[in-house]
């Protein structure tokens, strides 16, 4: 699965998770000062962000894109040098950085988004007062700035999907010539032409996507949790608990850790489920195919045992999505309601003006957003698992290691049927 396309998947991985920590750990610790030294200062204490297109031109931005290719070129260099003769690196390396990079460029369009709103609604604030001094081409202003940041994400949007479409196929061809390649020793596996021909597609499309995700959210916690925690100043009296230093930063990360243990909690024995749903519906599926040849086969009795045991899993996964579900959606509408809930003392104290009640709204919910990441895509996920556990199998196959017990028994039962499948017209 992973072989196939990056060099030395462990090491690879291990030492990529190495180098980002340490790249944002130089970034916060030296990044602004070596920036200062460059020609590229952040921005000045008390200095608001540019508004629009201006934002992703600022100097502080400019060094980032400058600090994040040196290290993406030294890591690049160094894993092309440790393995010259990989077919995929080009792609797996240097495709990966640059989704990395989209990934962080996505969560740059939402803070230029979040430094829009709250000039914008202040203004809309002070506009409904019949404050002085408002005019229509204020507005227009703010509302072009915003169009600025929407075309931005529009051209991003349309690369990301293209450049990932090609990278998820790459990757999906590293996967099919590696099987083929050892196809003597998978071919008498159980669903072997699925699992190439379907199962390498959905496992590099979905990991592609929930990697991408992934990344977004590490990529919003860097970016957004600072930015939370200095709005925390507004925010000093909780109903019940009273009054907690930086309450909504602690508040944000308290309540996303509570969603994603209840999920994981609840949904602990779908993965299994689903796995041993796709070994009942391909026992299922096949005896139907021989029974398209041989007058024997697919008969009545056979077929309902088969499909009662479909029916069965089928049942118990209903019944175990019930409860989980229950967790999901209860979660889902407290998560609604929860920044209003504790904002309440803040509200009627008027503390804060319209414009900055949305820009705490959009960093806690994406700060939220990003933890509650096996909240979000728990289903995904599932579905994830369940397929690496059917290549699992053609990864002890080639390595000559026992296959799991499940397809041992399918593997038994190949073997019983090897004259039928040999008689088979095609």
């Amino acid at each position: 699965m992973f072989h196939s396309f990056f060099p030395r998947p462990k090491l690879f991985f291990t030492s990529a998770a190495i180098w980002t920590i340490l790249c944002i750990v130089v970034w916060y610790a030296a990044g602004p000062q070596l920036g200062a030294a460059v020609g590229l200062p952040p921005l000045a204490e008390g200095e608001k962000a540019p508004i629009g297109l201006a934002y992703f031109f600022s100097p502080d931005n400019i060094w980032f894109y400058l600090y994040f290719t040196i290290f993406v070129l030294i890591f690049g260099i160094f894993w092309k040098l440790i393995d010259r003769n990989h077919p995929w690196s080009n792609w797996s390396i240097w495709g990966s950085a640059f989704i990395i990079f989209i990934a962080y460029f996505v969560v740059q369009i939402s803070v230029a988004m979040n430094n829009w709103r709250g000039p914008f609604f202040d203004l809309l604030q002070r506009a409904l007062d019949k404050q002085p001094g408002i005019t229509s081409e204020q507005f227009y202003e703010l509302i072009m700035r915003y169009f600025e940041i929407g075309m931005v994400s529009v051209v991003l949007n349309v690369l990301t999907a293209f450049f990932t479409n090609h990278y998820v196929f790459r990757w999906r061809t590293a996967m099919n010539d590696y099987y083929m390649s050892k196809w003597e020793k998978l071919r008498h596996i159980e669903g072997a032409s699925q699992r190439i021909q379907e199962d390498t597609m959905r496992f590099a499309n979905i990991l592609e996507g929930l990697g991408v995700v992934l990344i977004n959210s590490v990529m919003t916690l860097v970016v957004f949790l600072p930015i939370l925690f200095g709005m925390s100043q507004y925010v000093d009296d909780l109903p019940i608990i009273g009054a907690i230093p930086h309450a909504l930063f602690w508040l944000a990360i308290g309540w996303s850790l509570f969603g994603t243990l209840l999920l994981a909690l609840a949904g602990i024995k779908l993965p299994g489920l689903q796995f041993r749903n796709q070994r009942v519906e391909a026992a299922y599926r096949k005896e139907l195919v021989y029974g398209e040849d041989h007058e024997d086969r697919a008969q009545p009795v056979t077929v309902r045992e088969l499909f009662s045991n479909v029916r069965r899993n089928y049942f118990r996964m209903y019944w175990h999505y019930l409860y989980f579900n229950v967790a999901r959606y209860g979660y889902s509408q407290l998560d609604a309601i929860f920044l209003l809930f504790v904002l309440v003392p803040t509200f009627v104290a008027a503390k804060i003006t319209l414009g900055i009640w949305q820009q705490i709204a959009t960093a806690f919910g994406e700060v939220s957003n990003s933890f509650q990441y096996l909240v979000n895509y728990w289903s995904t996920i599932i579905e994830l698992l369940s397929i690496h556990k059917r290549l699992v199998a053609f990864e002890a196959a080639i390595e000559g290691e026992p296959l799991p017990e499940i397809d041992q028994r399918y593997l038994a039962r190949e073997e019983m049927d090897g004259e039928l499948a040999a008689d088979r017209p095609y």
